[in-house]
């Protein structure tokens, strides 16, 4: 009977145990758990400056105050919505690694909620300065300008000047440009100065567009490259073959075979409609130097690199003074890296937080190349290799 009673208080007694009494309020005492951070959500749609060419691809982002990186990416349509805490929180709008167009504005993230960003808050401001060398069969800086950005005109003579380029942050190279007046130089693939010139704005951080036969000042020759191991140029030949041996025809179905880049146009595969004789083709290239973003096959239509980097070329500042202050950096989010440029200020937070500086890949001072076989014309037969351009034009 002892047993019995025994029992039955010691049932009762753990059945109380997980409740106590706080006034008139039965209170469950449970394993204490830490209060999550409150989310909210922002929406968005990144646009160009002109306020009318929506931007996919663009990356969004923000931080919490343990420096954990909220971020997303724009649509096609430019369209956005973005995770982050609530609160105050600085939005950053970014494309490429952030040096040459971003935005940030401040925006207070409601609980459980959405805001909407207004139009003037997201659209992508221009922080590089931009040249352009005139061409004959390409006109990118419409494009440009188009998009409601600055660009400036300069010659061939004046990338033979180190002071006039490392004025600016991406140079532009129109197909056909070689082939203007050069001021008594007949033979452009004996300009030193222009590779050696173009090699050290590369390797100090400024970034170079080619298109079609201005392959000619990466890898040689005078106003096109048309054999492979053309003298001239400052890229060594082991990393890229370019011939001028390709006719008037329409390439269809080629694939757009970076994601990221498709992801952004909204579109995988498009028709590039060559309508000029002896264009450049890529016979062949270095898979570890060069990515492949447009192909047609297995012909390579569109590459990049960031990997060069000349180790005799003299370090010296390139680009717009308004980039003082920021820094470019591969940021550790959970294992993923993810390149951005912060304020200088911030730096030392994400250095703590495990961040290093420079991009994600290829090298941490070098800016990018890209080469295109197509291009834009004067006569606006371009097609779908439009948003590819500029693409490119943010991207730099």
């Amino acid at each position: 009977m002892k047993k019995t009673v025994y029992l039955f208080l010691s049932i009762l007694l753990l059945s109380l145990y997980g409740c106590i009494r706080s006034e008139d309020n039965i209170v469950e005492v449970t394993n204490p758990t830490p209060i999550s951070t409150k989310k909210g959500t922002v929406s968005g749609k990144v646009m160009a400056k002109n306020g009318i060419k929506p931007i996919g691809g663009a990356l969004v982002f923000t931080f919490d105050s343990q420096n954990k990186l909220y971020h997303t990416y724009s649509n096609s349509a430019g369209d956005f919505t973005l995770e982050a805490p609530e609160g105050p929180r600085k939005i950053h709008i970014q494309t490429g690694d952030g040096s040459n167009f971003r935005s940030e504005f401040t925006i207070t993230v409601p609980k459980t909620d959405n805001v909407v960003a207004s139009a003037n808050l997201t659209k992508l401001n221009q922080v590089a300065n931009m040249a352009y060398v005139k061409g004959s069969y390409d006109e990118i800086e419409d494009i440009v300008t188009g998009l409601g950005y600055l660009v400036t005109e300069i010659d061939y003579n004046d990338l033979k000047v180190m002071s006039t380029l490392s004025q600016y942050d991406v140079i532009f190279l129109n197909c056909g440009s070689r082939g203007q007046s050069h001021s008594g130089t007949s033979t452009p693939n004996n300009d030193t100065e222009v590779y050696d010139n173009l090699a050290t704005f590369v390797s100090n951080g400024g970034s170079l567009y080619a298109s079609d036969w201005d392959v000619a000042y990466l890898l040689g020759g005078n106003n096109n490259t048309p054999a492979c191991n053309t003298s001239g140029g400052f890229i060594p030949d082991a990393l890229m073959c370019s011939t001028s041996t390709g006719s008037a025809t329409t390439y269809t179905n080629c694939a757009v075979s970076n994601v990221n880049l498709a992801n952004a146009l909204g579109f995988n595969t498009l028709d590039i409609q060559y309508d000029l004789g002896s264009w450049q083709k890529i016979i062949s290239y270095d898979v570890a130097f060069w990515e492949v973003l447009v192909q047609r096959n297995n012909e390579a239509l569109m590459v990049r690199t960031n990997k060069f980097h000349s180790t005799g070329a003299p370090a010296m500042p390139v680009g717009n003074s308004a980039n003082s202050g920021w820094v470019t950096i591969c940021h550790d989010d959970n294992g993923t890296p993810v390149t951005i440029t912060v304020n200088q200020s911030d730096l030392q937070a994400h250095l703590t937080h495990g961040d290093s500086v420079g991009s994600c890949t290829g090298v941490s001072t070098s800016g990018n190349i890209y080469y295109t076989t197509f291009h834009n014309h004067a006569t606006g037969n371009i097609g779908n290799t439009a948003p590819i351009l500029q693409y490119v034009i943010l991207n730099l």
